[in-house]
């Protein structure tokens, strides 16, 4: 595709950006959120947590270093548009296999480039996260502005539904339905490995969960069974599991009851870890509550402290909501972190039970390795519980 041909960025309250096409021919509407990621733009495009999101980055150059297949954390991208400064001319890395336009093409996906990327952060800092449409086609500014308007709200939609896997299976490196399974980031040390040894079998929900999160699991010593998310609290006690994982996944936390109902039977009986969405589905299953950010928490630069240690963490986010903290209180869990941004709460702890989880990605992929330890912790609270010290 040319990169001399126009394409229209409008959001619900009128302001419309004018840039030059760059991906598939489309037409698209969804929730325009900002990342603040250097890098790692493929693994963000391919992040399930985007479901229904046009992302803009807001580093100034992007698709310098191209795509491959290694570096995907799905089948195929999941965000719906995408919107950069400066779509770099020139792809220059030994592990490219395609250009960022090429790739985006091939999945059905429009970008824009040569907006304001800057203007359009502010904007949603400002007036939050707002309602979009991204076209590389030939409309107009108002019928652009109307798509924008007229898309459905991210606040009780349920996108988990469209993003888990259909049935369950076992994760593995060997499999070659996940060639990428064991895939290890050139240049990182993804994080310290579990010890030879036991190694424990995790029932691990898929909400819309990225690759390095099985990834993660399997280095740190676990057994990966993933389910969908449709699946019931009898159907993960057949497997006979050690644990518990809740993933990530997009869309209203509170718009999927079913989960909730899952996740409450199934607290009492096993050490449970959720992250992102899965943090709140806990929140949820205790009878706790979450709302909407004003513009969410995206990129890989979020500092949270820990309030039972006084550790600072530099963590990758992704998430529009989050937990009421005083929610949590009457189901008997209790906050360990917080967002030094803004104070929401980043992270809990069951009082009794062995259930803790965070509001950030652990896995990072891309971003810093601070919370790696988060899988470790996860495993001492199942030999623990094995143990019969918890």
């Amino acid at each position: 595709m040319s990169l001399s041909k126009p394409a229209i960025l409008a959001l619900e309250d009128g302001t419309v950006y004018h840039g030059l096409a760059f991906g598939a021919d489309a037409t698209i509407a969804g929730e325009c959120v900002f990342n603040t990621s250097m890098t790692g733009y493929q693994e963000i495009l391919t992040d399930p947590s985007y479901f229904g999101q046009i992302v803009a980055m807001t580093a100034v150059q992007i698709g310098n270093y191209g795509v491959n297949a290694a570096d995907a954390e799905s089948a195929a991208p999941k965000a719906s548009g995408f919107v950069v400064r400066e779509l770099s001319p020139v792809v220059s890395n030994w592990r490219s296999e395609s250009s960022l336009g090429a790739y985006l093409q091939q999945y059905g996906i429009p970008g824009i480039s040569e907006v304001d990327t800057r203007a359009l952060t502010k904007k949603l800092r400002v007036e939050g996260a707002m309602k979009c449409c991204l076209s590389t086609l030939p409309i107009g500014d108002d019928d652009a502005v109307g798509r924008a308007r007229g898309w459905r709200d991210m606040a009780g939609s349920d996108y988990v539904k469209d993003v888990t896997c259909s049935e369950p299976y076992v994760w593995s490196a060997t499999d070659p339905a996940n060639h990428n399974a064991s895939y290890q980031p050139v240049g990182t040390s993804f994080g310290s490995a579990a010890p030879a040894g036991v190694r424990y079998k995790v029932a691990a929900f898929d909400y819309g969960s990225k690759y390095s999160i099985f990834r993660k699991l399997v280095r740190h010593g676990f057994e990966v069974l993933v389910l969908p998310a449709s699946a019931t609290a009898a159907q993960v006690r057949e497997h006979k599991p050690d644990a518990v994982f809740l993933s990530n996944g997009p869309g209203d936390p509170a718009a999927v009851p079913y989960i909730h109902k899952t996740v409450t039977a199934l607290l009492a009986d096993y050490p449970v870890f959720g992250i992102c969405l899965g943090h709140q589905m806990i929140t949820h299953a205790i009878g706790g509550s979450t709302f909407k950010l004003k513009f969410g928490h995206r990129g890989g630069n979020q500092p949270v402290k820990n309030l039972e240690t006084g550790k600072v963490s530099i963590t990758a986010q992704n998430h529009g909501f989050a937990t009421d903290p005083k929610s949590i209180e009457k189901g008997g869990a209790m906050v360990t972190e917080i967002n030094l941004n803004d104070q929401t709460v980043e992270g809990l702890r069951h009082r009794t039970l062995p259930v803790f989880s965070v509001q950030y990605h652990p896995e990072a992929a891309p971003g810093p390795n601070d919370a790696d330890p988060l899988f470790s912790d996860f495993r001492d609270l199942i030999a623990k519980r094995k143990a019969g010290k918890i």
